[in-house]
């Protein structure tokens, strides 16, 4: 049996292990503002409730390990005190996922992971609208670890008020685990599906993705492609090049075919084929032919 004293090793190989092994975790989907107002968007996994009465949550951006730096979210709720944490199902996770890229400060992950903010009652932050539960919070307290990378800081939350989506409850008016479909972290890449079981999401680029604001309008808005879709396709580095469609074109002649007769529904439905197959950079060459 393998047996390791932390000391013993890199922060890096005792944050492997330790996520490897203390999994599925609950995911805190953590919408703040800064100073300025601006929002920010960002999933932690370092999350739960400890409280019922008072109702206490918990989660905790740790100081990178790679250059101790903290996350703009730490920042934000150590300027503001406030935080909505809505709870990410499976219908969300390719933008949840997207939303942890780090953009520049300023930067909103609303609009990068194309999800839709929607104002809180109590506090200033915004709530995730495709969240099933979005809970607004007021920060109690901020207990800060350590000051070396990798420390983290347990953001004390009390909820303020609750949102529920009614098609998630059952029919006693509790939440369905079914139907709400939450998604939970373990180790590297991996996830668990409350309902379904392992799945794995691929971390966003190191460079910075696209997102999905940079869309063109008419694949943003799509009726075919979903938000795990619209969440890979803006994880690509850059758009292909007319060239780089030309010959794409010409190596697939029925796909072609498909571009010519101007069916923008069987074009989405051909690129969501694509996206599904982890072809996300070859679906952009698809939806933007002409």
């Amino acid at each position: 049996m393998l047996s390791i004293a932390p000391k013993e090793v890199s922060t890096g190989e005792l944050h492997q292990y330790l996520q490897g092994a203390v999994g599925p975790r609950p995911i805190a989907f953590a919408s703040t503002v800064d100073a300025e107002g601006r929002p920010n968007l960002s999933p932690f996994s370092y999350f739960n409730i400890f409280s019922t009465n008072p109702p206490i949550l918990v989660f905790s951006p740790s100081r990178r390990g790679r250059d101790n730096t903290v996350k703009h979210t730490f920042t934000n709720v150590k300027a503001t005190m406030e935080v909505v944490i809505n709870i990410v199902n499976y219908d969300i996770v390719q933008q949840m996922s997207l939303s942890s890229t780090e953009y520049e400060e300023g930067i909103n992950e609303f609009e990068k992971a194309g999800l839709t903010m929607l104002k809180s009652d109590l506090v200033k932050p915004f709530r995730v609208a495709e969240s099933p539960v979005q809970i607004e919070c007021r920060v109690n307290e901020i207990v800060e670890l350590g000051t070396e990378g990798g420390a983290g800081n347990l953001v004390i939350c009390e909820v303020l008020k609750l949102h529920i989506k009614e098609e998630i409850l059952d029919d006693k008016g509790a939440v369905d685990p079914l139907k709400i479909d939450q998604v939970a972290r373990m180790g590297g890449n991996w996830y668990s599906r409350a309902n379904a079981g392992l799945f794995e999401v691929k971390k966003p680029l190191r460079t910075v993705g696209i997102g999905v604001d940079a869309f063109p309008e008419e694949i943003r808005n799509s009726v075919v492609l979903t938000g795990n879709d619209l969440g890979k396709l803006g994880n690509v580095e850059a758009l292909p090049s007319e060239e780089e469609i030309k010959r794409y074109m010409e190596e697939h002649p029925k796909i072609a075919v498909i571009v010519k007769k101007g069916d923008k529904k069987g074009i989405h439905r051909q690129a969501q084929i694509l996206i599904d197959e982890d072809q996300p950079e070859e679906a952009w060459k698809l939806l933007l032919a002409k």
